[in-house]
């Protein structure tokens, strides 16, 4: 009786531990992901990047199942622009009026779920904060190899970004910021 009682348990443990190393933890190399942004008025367009702070995917048996990605809010930097006016735009977009960076350092993505499309394509489900505000999401993501890429399309006024917004100000005229905002991002780990 002794016997199988022991006879059981490991093989308890065996099922267990085997369970246990089929979750892996897949880190970003930060260094060499991207980040840009593109967000668009009514008279044209402004574009940048904003650096990843850290990142990684849950897999189990080589399946996204979660994640976490944290952007440093501060590093917000604007590439079409240069000269004096480059660096009026990055600070107010670093203001309180935008992303309140002095506040609200870091935004963060958490991937609540994740099915597959097949052929390294997945359907993300996941919860953003940005200023403190957090609101789900759901979008597209290409596994390939050691890099992933997706396209987010965010709604800035949910996050309390409301600058120069037609859906808050009226007779805004040229002066209107719309809503939504572009992210590319492309991670490589």
């Amino acid at each position: 009786m002794k016997n199988r009682i022991l006879k059981g348990g490991v093989a308890a443990v065996i099922v267990l531990a085997t369970f246990a190393f089929t979750n892996t933890k897949k880190e970003v190399k930060v260094e060499s992901s991207t980040i840009t942004w593109t967000g668009e008025k009514v008279t044209g367009s402004h574009n940048g990047t904003i650096e990843l702070e850290s990142g990684h995917l849950m897999m189990e048996d080589e399946k996204i199942v979660g994640g976490e990605f944290v952007m440093d809010m501060t590093s917000i930097t604007v590439t079409d622009l240069s000269g004096e006016n480059k660096g009026k735009l990055e600070g107010h977009l670093k203001s309180e009026d935008f992303f309140g960076v002095d506040n609200h350092p870091t935004a963060k993505l958490v991937i609540t779920s994740a099915a597959s499309k097949g052929d390294g394509k997945y359907g993300i489900v996941g919860d953003l904060t940005i200023k403190d505000e957090t609101h789900p999401i759901t979008f597209d993501l290409e596994m390939s190899g050691d890099s992933a890429m997706t396209h987010l399309t965010i709604d800035r006024s949910k996050y309390n970004v409301r600058y120069g917004s037609g859906s808050f100000f009226d007779n805004l005229g040229d002066k209107t910021i719309y809503d939504n905002f572009e992210l590319d991002i492309n991670l490589k780990f």
